[in-house]
């Protein structure tokens, strides 16, 4: 799931930077921010950090257990050195909301969050888009199984020889 969320989180980072020219309004930015927050976003977005810092441990200490001592003992820094990333990746994420709808959308689509349907959906939706990837790819790659087996009997009944 964190890959997923690392995906989105880049995608939507780079939104950003083809997001139009006129910045939103101060309004907009703290609609957006408080959007962001009722999404769980900062939650999701905190919960990238083990990651990050799993996989750098993998490849800097390199098995070593002596670096890994020492790796260990300095995670607290950086947790304190992802801080700013953070909030700029929130912040980030708040423009690219009040780029892309109104104010009143943003206020509507926090209200649906905060309701029942909507806690269910940021419960549910990571593994609902999950399992909507999978039938999408299995029906895609069955699709064109099939596709394959019939054009190449077409192509044989033509004369060519695949």
């Amino acid at each position: 799931m964190s890959r997923r969320l690392l995906i989105t989180a880049s995608m939507l980072l780079l939104s950003v930077c083809a997001a139009s020219a006129q910045a939103p309004s101060p309004e907009a930015l703290t609609v957006a921010r408080t959007l962001v927050t009722t999404m769980k976003l900062p939650d999701q977005y905190k919960a990238l950090l083990p990651g990050i810092l799993l996989g750098l441990r993998r490849e800097l200490t390199q098995d070593r257990p002596e670096i890994e001592r020492d790796y260990d003992s300095m995670k607290p820094t950086f947790e304190a050195a992802f801080t700013p990333y953070y909030t700029a990746m929130l912040n980030d994420v708040a423009a690219v909301y009040a780029s892309n709808f109104s104010v009143a959308e943003m206020k509507d689509m926090e209200l649906f969050f905060r309701q029942p349907a909507g806690q269910k959906y940021l419960e549910k939706g990571p593994a609902v888009t999950q399992q909507v990837s999978k039938v999408t790819q299995d029906s895609s790659r069955k699709a064109a199984e099939d596709l394959r087996a019939r054009l190449t009997q077409a192509l044989r009944e033509k004369g060519h020889k695949l």
